[in-house]
C-alpha cells in the first residue's frame, strides 16, 4: 500500500487496487459521456450534439464541452464536459437545450450512454477555461 501527499489532490491511497482521492482544494468536475450511435444516425447525432455543446458553453457553470469521435469506429463518440462546480451538472440538465438534445438523440443510440466523473490533475482549473 502506498500514499502520497499533494497540495492539489490531498491523499491518494491504493487499497485493493482502487485509488481513493480526497480533495483538499476545489477542482473542476470533468465528465466523459460515452455514446455509441447507430451507424445511420452518426451525422444527425453530431449535429444535435454540436447544437447542445454550443449552447452549453454559454452556461456559467461549464468551462468546456468537447466532442470527440473514435478514428476507427465513427459510431463511438465521447462528450467531455468540464464543470466549474458540483452543482453545475444539475443546472445543465435543467436547461431547454439539454432536454432538446436528450430527446433528439435517444432514438439514435445503439446502447444507452454511460459516463464517468473525474477531477482535473493537470492543468489546474485556470488552464481549462
Amino acid at each position: 500500500m502506498w500514499a502520497r501527499e499533494d497540495a492539489h489532490l490531498g491523499r491518494l491511497d491504493n487499497r485493493r487496487g482502487r485509488c481513493i482521492v480526497r480533495l483538499m482544494a476545489p477542482t473542476l468536475l470533468v465528465v466523459h459521456v460515452y455514446c455509441r450511435v447507430l451507424p445511420d444516425a452518426v451525422d444527425a447525432f453530431i449535429q444535435a450534439t454540436l447544437a447542445n455543446a454550443r449552447a452549453s458553453v454559454q452556461e456559467p457553470g461549464i468551462a468546456r464541452f468537447d466532442i470527440v469521435q473514435d478514428t476507427e469506429d465513427p459510431t463511438q463518440l465521447v462528450l467531455v464536459e468540464v464543470y466549474r462546480s458540483a452543482d453545475a451538472p444539475a443546472a445543465h440538465k435543467a436547461t431547454a437545450h439539454y432536454a432538446t438534445w436528450r430527446d433528439a438523440v435517444a432514438p439514435m443510440m445503439a446502447v444507452p450512454r454511460t459516463s464517468r466523473r473525474y477531477v482535473n490533475v493537470y492543468p489546474d482549473d485556470g488552464g481549462w477555461a
